[in-house]
C-alpha cells in the first residue's frame, strides 16, 4: 500500500515530457513556462499549503479554549466531568490534530518529495539540456563547457526550490498571517491593528531589501558559473598544467575567478546582514508591544487568561514565520537569480535549426555542391570568401593547403555545423539547409585529428557510429581498425575490461593512437556513403597507419572521400587534389599534374620533413 501510494504521486510528473515551445525570454514567464507543464501539482501544494497554515492558527487557538476551559472547570469532577461539558469540542480538536493535520502533512510531503523533486525539478533540467544541446557549435566553442553544464543543473534546482519555497513558506505565511489577523482581531480590534502595523512594518523592509538582493544574486550566480567554468577547464587539462609547470600561474587564474565572486558575493551578503538585523529589531518592539497590550487588555477584563495565551503563542510563532519568510524571500531572490543566469542561456534562439518544412536527404547520387559560398565566422570577411566547389559521388578528394587556409571550415560546412553566409552548400542540387541535420550527416562517416571519444565504455563509443549494430559487429569494425588487441587488454579504475571499460573524459585513459583508432573503428561501423578524413591518422605511427590505410581503402570502395591530411604521402594517390589557400581554390588536378605545374602545391611538397607539411605558408 505505502509503495503504491509513493509510485503514484512518483508518475505524476513526467520529467522527460517535451517541450511544445521554446521557453520565454524573462524570467517569470521562463518560469510559468515549466510549472504550466505541471499544473495538478502545484495546485494541489497551493491548496494543501493554506490547509497547514490555517491548522497551525488553529493549534493555538487549541491552546487558548484549552486554558478557558480548565479555568472554568472543577479538577474535582476528573476526567468525567470535564468531558461530559466539554467533550465534544475536545474531541473535535484531537480529531483534527492526530487525524486531519497529519493526512494534510503528509499530503503534503508526498506531493514535494515523490512529485515535484524528482519529476519537476528534472523536468526543467531535462529540457535545458535538450534545448541547450541543440545550439550551435560556436555557442559552446564560446563559453566553458562546464559553466554551460552548471547553468543547465542549477537552474533546475533553482526553478524548483523557487516554487517549493514560493507555496511551502511564502504562501504559508500568507495565509497564517490572515488567520492570525482574523483569530486575534475576533478578540480585540486593537490586536488585529498590532499585527497589521507588524506585518506593514515587515513589508518595507522586503520592498527596501528584495530587490537589492535580487540584483546581487543574478551577479553572483553569474560570477559563480565563471569559476565552476574555470575549474572545470583546469581540471579537464590537468596534464597539459603539470607537464608546463604551471601551476603558479594557473593558481593565479583560479584565484582572480574567486576574487570576482567574492566582488559580487560581499555586496550580497551585506544586505542578507542587513535585513535580518532590520527584522530583529523589528520583531522585538512588536512583540514586546503586543504582549503589553494584551496584559493591559486582561487587567480591564477585556479578554481572558485564554485569549492572552492564545495572543502570545500565535505572535511568537508569527515571529518565527515572519524570520523563517525572510530567509525564505533571500534565498527567493538566490534562486531566482540563478534561475534568471540559466533563463539567459537556455532561451537564448538556436540560430541553427531545421527549416520547418525540412526534408530527409537521400544518399549522394551526383555531387556536392559549394556555390559561390562565403563565410567568415561571423566576421565581415576572412575564411571562406566567394568559393566554389564541387565533390562528385565516387571520387576521392583531398583538401590540400597550409594552416588556417579553410580546409577544415569546408568540412564544417559540408555538414551544417555552421550556416554558410553568403552563397550556399547543396547535395545533389538541394540546399542543405532545406534538409533535416540528422539525415543530411547520416550521410556521413567522420574521422577527425580530435578522436572526440566520451567517458563511456569502449562498446557505447563505438556504437554511436551505428546504435543498432551488434557485438559481433562492434568486434569487427574493431579488428579493422587494428584496435581489437589493445581493446582486450584494458582494465579501468572499477575492474571492466575489454569492450566494457571505461575510457575517461576525452578517452585520457587511451593514447593518442588508440583514440583515434576507436574512432576510425566507429566511422567503419557507420558505413556512411560519403567518407571525411580530417587528419584520420596523424596520430598514428606508421606501420598502424599503413594497416589502417589498406582497411580505409577497402571502406572507400564505391563511396566519396574527402581527405584533409598534412602528411601528403597519405593522400598523393587520391583522385583529385584541391589546394585551399586563404579560403579559395588555387589548384585542382592529380598529384602529378600539380606537380607539374609548380605551383604551391609542388612547393608544399618540396617543403616536407620527414613527411609532413610545414606550418609556415
Amino acid at each position: 500500500m505505502i509503495t503504491a501510494t509513493l509510485r503514484l504521486f512518483e508518475r505524476w510528473i513526467d520529467p522527460y515530457r517535451p517541450s511544445a515551445s521554446a521557453p520565454p525570454a524573462t524570467t517569470l514567464a521562463f518560469l510559468t513556462h515549466f510549472v504550466r507543464q505541471a499544473p495538478g501539482a502545484f495546485a494541489a501544494m497551493l491548496v494543501l499549503g493554506g490547509l497547514v497554515a490555517l491548522l497551525e492558527a488553529a493549534l493555538f487557538w487549541f491552546v487558548g479554549r484549552i486554558v478557558d476551559i480548565l479555568d472554568a472547570a472543577s479538577s474535582s469532577g476528573g476526567w468525567d466531568g470535564l468531558m461530559a461539558a466539554n467533550g465534544p469540542e475536545l474531541i473535535g480538536m484531537a480529531v483534527i490534530v492526530l487525524l486531519v493535520r497529519t493526512l494534510v502533512v503528509s499530503l503534503v510531503a508526498l506531493t514535494e518529495e515523490q512529485a515535484i523533486v524528482p519529476g519537476f525539478f528534472n523536468l526543467v533540467r531535462w529540457q535545458s539540456y535538450t534545448r541547450v544541446a541543440r545550439q550551435t557549435l560556436t555557442f559552446f566553442q564560446n563559453d566553458f563547457s562546464g559553466r554551460i553544464a552548471t547553468k543547465v543543473w542549477s537552474g533546475g534546482q533553482a526553478a524548483g526550490d523557487f516554487m517549493v519555497s514560493l507555496l511551502q513558506v511564502v504562501w504559508f505565511v500568507i495565509i497564517y498571517a490572515i488567520s492570525t489577523i482574523a483569530l486575534i482581531g475576533s478578540l480585540d480590534w486593537r490586536l488585529a491593528l498590532a499585527v497589521v502595523v507588524w506585518l506593514a512594518g515587515f513589508a518595507l523592509l522586503a520592498r527596501h531589501f528584495l530587490p537589492r538582493i535580487r540584483a546581487h544574486s543574478k551577479a553572483s550566480a553569474e560570477a559563480a558559473a565563471m569559476v565552476q567554468g574555470r575549474l572545470v577547464d583546469a581540471f579537464g587539462n590537468i596534464e597539459t598544467l603539470k607537464l608546463l609547470g604551471r601551476d603558479a600561474e594557473n593558481d593565479a587564474y583560479i584565484k582572480d575567478g574567486f576574487d570576482r565572486f567574492r566582488a559580487e558575493l560581499m555586496p550580497f551578503t551585506r544586505h542578507l546582514t542587513g535585513v535580518r538585523v532590520s527584522l530583529a529589531v523589528l520583531s522585538g518592539i512588536m512583540i514586546a508591544a503586543i504582549a503589553a497590550l494584551s496584559i493591559d487588555l486582561w487587567l480591564t477584563g477585556a479578554i481572558s487568561v485564554g485569549a492572552v495565551a492564545f495572543t502570545l503563542g500565535l505572535v511568537l510563532r508569527l515571529n518565527l514565520l515572519l524570520g523563517r519568510l525572510m530567509t525564505q524571500l533571500n534565498a527567493l531572490m538566490r534562486n531566482f537569480g540563478t534561475m534568471q543566469n540559466a533563463m539567459e542561456m537556455v532561451a537564448k534562439p538556436i540560430t541553427l535549426e531545421d527549416a520547418p518544412n525540412a526534408a530527409m536527404a537521400s544518399p549522394l547520387s551526383q555531387t556536392i555542391t559549394f556555390e559561390r559560398v562565403s563565410f567568415h565566422y561571423g566576421r565581415d570577411s576572412g575564411v571562406i570568401d566567394d568559393l566554389s566547389l564541387s565533390f562528385r559521388k565516387g571520387e576521392k578528394t583531398a583538401l590540400v593547403g597550409p594552416s588556417g587556409a579553410g580546409k577544415s571550415t569546408i568540412i564544417r560546412l559540408i555538414l551544417r555545423l555552421h550556416d554558410v553566409q553568403g552563397g550556399r552548400v547543396t547535395l545533389d542540387g538541394r540546399d542543405i539547409r532545406a534538409l533535416t541535420q540528422a539525415s543530411l550527416r547520416a550521410q556521413f562517416s567522420v574521422v577527425t585529428q580530435e578522436p572526440g571519444l566520451l567517458n563511456r565504455s569502449i562498446r557505447d563509443n563505438i556504437l554511436f557510429g551505428r546504435i543498432d549494430a551488434t557485438g559481433a559487429e562492434v568486434e569487427a569494425a574493431a579488428r579493422r581498425a587494428s584496435a581489437h588487441e589493445f581493446i582486450m587488454a584494458l582494465k579501468d579504475a572499477k575492474g571492466r575490461t575489454g569492450y566494457d571499460a571505461h575510457i575517461g573524459e576525452r578517452g585520457v585513459r587511451l593514447s593518442g593512437g588508440q583514440r583515434q583508432r576507436i574512432a576510425i573503428a566507429r566511422a567503419l561501423l557507420r558505413d556512411a556513403p560519403v567518407l571525411i578524413l580530417d587528419e584520420a591518422t596523424s596520430s598514428l605511427d606508421s606501420e598502424v597507419e599503413a594497416a589502417i590505410q589498406d582497411n580505409l581503402a577497402a571502406l572507400s570502395e564505391g563511396k566519396t572521400v574527402i581527405a584533409i591530411a598534412h602528411r601528403l604521402s597519405t593522400i598523393a594517390h587520391m583522385d583529385r587534389l584541391v589546394v585551399i589557400d586563404r579560403g579559395r581554390v588555387i589548384e585542382d588536378g592529380t598529384h602529378e599534374a600539380l606537380i607539374a605545374r609548380g605551383g604551391l602545391y609542388a612547393s608544399l611538397w618540396k617543403r616536407q620533413s620527414g613527411g609532413f607539411l610545414g606550418l609556415a605558408a
